[in-house]
């Protein structure tokens, strides 16, 4: 791929189908756990295989994130992490359009610095997707709009809790990719998940054209390898969190961090689907 134009979520995968490879996206909260190492962490995971990458907008009252996250977006929050920094930075990154960024904002952040300009900054700094947990898509249509104007995918949740005109609302309006929630609630690392999700995942690409990726839950090899075997992509938050905060400064963290991903890649391209 050309490291210096624009990858968009749909060419990303692409490239994953011809090479019979699945989609790693880890998640990172900006401006975790300082600006300095948030941007080396992201180096790092793209250096080590990922190929798009979650970057969590941090926010004061995060309803779909467990304690690990929130934990993350607070101190983020404490260390003056803002909306404008976060673009920044990403804007300045070298490496922002070797893979798709997501943004992840609640929808209260975006609302107020402006949809159109949340956008068109985002999309600048290697955003191509936008996942706004708080928003449904009963009450999307604006901003729907506006995305496919800027070109940036809007991606819904979607819960083994949502009801069968929820989801079908949900596949028909999501943009990039479906985000498949593996289990009702928060996200956060989990031992184990739930024996019903393979026959879910594989339901829910009978019902889409557009790829399946897994996200909430999934926090080791073996999860990732189990999930990899039946959806296009596999989303890793909370784990990744969980390691930077267990590690003994910025450079032990990047250091971990960028090995747990490695793992997890190597560990994908070895499953046959």
């Amino acid at each position: 791929m050309n490291n210096h134009l624009p990858i968009s979520i749909s060419s990303a995968f692409e490239e994953l189908r011809k090479n019979n490879k699945k989609a790693l996206m880890p998640y990172l909260t900006a401006g975790y756990p300082d600006a300095k190492t948030f941007i080396l962490l992201l180096k790092e995971i793209i250096k080590a295989g990922a190929d798009m990458v979650e970057i969590g907008i941090p926010f004061s009252d995060p309803l779909a994130d467990g304690k690990t996250i929130q934990s993350s977006s607070q101190i983020a929050l404490q260390n003056g992490t803002n909306i404008d920094e976060i673009f920044r930075q990403l804007g300045e990154l070298e490496d922002r359009y070797k893979v798709p960024l997501i943004i992840m904002s609640y929808y209260n952040p975006v609302l107020q610095y402006g949809i159109s300009k949340f956008l068109k900054k985002s999309k600048t700094a290697g955003g191509f997707g936008l996942l706004i947990p708080d928003m449904i898509p009963d009450e999307g249509i604006a901003i729907e709009n506006k995305c496919r104007t800027s070109g940036v995918d809007l991606i819904y949740l979607l819960a083994p809790t949502s009801s069968a005109l929820r989801r079908k609302l949900i596949l028909k309006r999501s943009q990039g990719f479906i985000y498949l929630v593996s289990v009702a609630g928060v996200t956060g690392a989990r031992k184990s998940l739930p024996g019903k999700l393979n026959r879910w995942i594989t339901q829910i690409k009978k019902e889409s054209c557009l790829p399946v990726c897994v996200g909430f839950g999934i926090s080791d090899l073996t999860q990732a390898k189990s999930v990899a075997r039946v959806a296009d992509g596999v989303i890793i938050g909370s784990a990744i969190i969980d390691i930077i905060k267990k590690s003994s400064g910025s450079q032990e963290a990047v250091s971990n961090v960028g090995r747990f991903i490695g793992k997890i890649r190597k560990g994908m391209d070895n499953v046959k689907s």
